[in-house]
């Protein structure tokens, strides 16, 4: 796992109703653990065994003893119908996100003395957790045996991950964003609403730190790991000391001032001017340290940050950010995708960036130019870019972004890479999503998106989802693709 990510251990406390008895929660409880032990390990769950909630006074010893034994997420499992007020405390005052789950009947023979009605409590549970207007996560349908709610447990565990990893996260920017370039506009209040801090600096801030490790001595080793990830594909090496200059300068800059945070991700300026002063583009740099689980976002993009280090959370894996950013050809679609997938024309587009994928996520790799800034500068300016075909596989498009207004929205959609070349330039994939036609008329259009996207490599749609509600965004804000037939809110009836 990545050094940068939070490590998540749930504390299991389970809750009694004092008129139900005990023994219910309790063998519930040791089954449930035995469940999650046997078929996801004993590693980041811990039972609290000191006592069944029933009152106030359990809840204060039972966090306690949560809080002891290093957890970061609760769950409250009802292994009866459960004291409404005691449990909701629970998620109340423990400082993590919390999850309520509740225990179905085991036996036809056992409905008298050993009926638990905890399908009844979690109803109570919600009421409260309203009520007091405490953050919960509740599954889709929470009561289960126990090897369902070891399921579902274990679901919880990249959303709590997400939600952990925001509470310490720290953004470092550097530079306003580029000339033309409003679209990727960062309202901070609601970094701040969700508990992120933000550092934002001068690129001449940057200029100057990258001047002091001028000679470091680090460089040499640096380049020699940049060959051997690049191989064959190292064509610009003449570049790669001033990269690994670069990337010693924002790992010590991140060293220095993580401050209190355990958590970093970089919203990096790349042009107009840096190319011509640093002598170089940052995009392999900044593909090395999405590779380290360290999220580096073109452009100063703020919140493509904040989006990406929220998938590198729920999919502990590397991301990567793109721009939703040009139709297939027709030709193209016919030649290498109709018959052969299914999926219409007006599915598909090109996702694309400069350089910044990480090479574990490209077919094959290689270092070169930036061919639309060399458009403009000498080529030997542009030169750190990483190029390649995307690897064919499923991926979750998605973004969450602070409005002009700041009012937090989302959206999330899952899709493939396909195996087909794309003919191009840069790091860039073809992309296929059902009904994205509609879907970025409808949502990513009307929602006034920018272009950047959020790519995770692989189905993580249900986790972003609770993770985007959990933190506050409007169920009516997170976008998706719906599927063909269910009209969106602006969708012409007539079209």
């Amino acid at each position: 796992m990545f050094d940068n990510l939070p490590k998540v251990k749930i504390g299991i406390v389970a809750v009694s109703r004092d008129c139900f008895p005990e023994s219910l929660s309790v063998e519930r409880r040791k089954a449930l653990i035995k469940a999650y032990e046997d078929k996801y390990g004993k590693n980041d769950i811990y039972e609290c065994p000191i006592c069944i909630v029933e009152s106030e006074i359990h809840m204060v010893q039972a966090l306690e003893d949560v809080k002891k034994a290093g957890c970061n997420a609760l769950v409250v499992y009802l292994g009866n119908f459960g004291p409404e007020i005691s449990e909701t405390l629970l998620a109340k005052h423990f400082d993590g996100p919390a999850m309520f789950v509740a225990a179905a009947e085991e036996s036809g023979d056992n409905l008298i003395g050993g009926r638990g009605d905890a399908y009844c409590g979690m109803l109570n549970a919600s009421y409260n957790l309203k009520l007091r207007n405490i953050k919960a996560y509740i599954p889709e349908y929470p009561v289960g045996t126990a090897e369902g709610c070891a399921d579902m447990i274990r679901e919880f565990v990249p959303i709590a991950r997400g939600i952990i990893g925001l509470s310490d996260l720290k953004i470092i920017s550097f530079g306003p964003r580029p000339l033309n370039f409003l679209a990727c506009n960062a309202p901070i209040k609601q970094l701040y609403n969700l508990g992120v801090e933000i550092e934002e600096n001068s690129e001449l801030d940057l200029f100057e730190a990258f001047h002091k490790h001028d000679n470091d001595p680090r460089i040499p080793d640096v380049v020699k790991d940049m060959e051997a990830e690049l191989g064959a594909g190292n064509q610009k090496p003449e570049v790669l000391p001033k990269l690994a200059q670069y990337e010693l300068t924002l790992l010590d800059w991140i060293a220095e001032h993580k401050g209190y945070r355990k958590y970093v991700a970089i919203a990096g300026k790349c042009w107009p001017a840096f190319q011509t002063q640093f002598g170089f583009v940052p995009c392999y740099v900044n593909s090395r340290l999405t590779g380290m689980g360290i999220p580096v976002s073109c452009e100063v993009d703020i919140y493509g940050a904040l989006s990406e280090f929220i998938g590198t959370c729920v999919s502990e894996d590397m991301v990567t950010l793109l721009d939703i950013n040009n139709t297939v050809p027709a030709d193209m679609y016919e030649e290498s995708i109709k018959g052969k997938f299914n999926y219409t024309h007006n599915d598909t587009f090109m996702g694309f960036h400069c350089g910044n994928t990480n090479s574990k996520k490209l077919s094959s790799c290689a270092m070169k130019y930036q061919m639309i800034m060399a458009r403009n500068l000498p080529e030997e300016v542009t030169q750190g870019t990483l190029e390649g075909d995307i690897l064919p596989g499923e991926i979750t498009f998605y973004r969450l972004q602070s409005t002009a207004d700041s009012k937090l929205r989302a959206y999330i959609a899952q899709g493939e890479v396909l195996p087909v070349a794309t003919k191009s330039f840069g790091g860039i994939g073809i992309f296929a999503i059902p009904e994205m036609g509609r879907f970025y008329r409808h949502v990513l259009i009307e929602g006034n998106y920018p272009h950047h996207g959020a790519v995770a490599f692989g189905h993580f749609g249900k986790s972003l989802y609770e993770v985007f509600k959990y933190i506050g965004v409007p169920v009516e804000e997170i976008g998706y693709n719906q599927p063909k037939g269910v009209r969106y809110p602006t969708e012409n009836p007539f079209a």
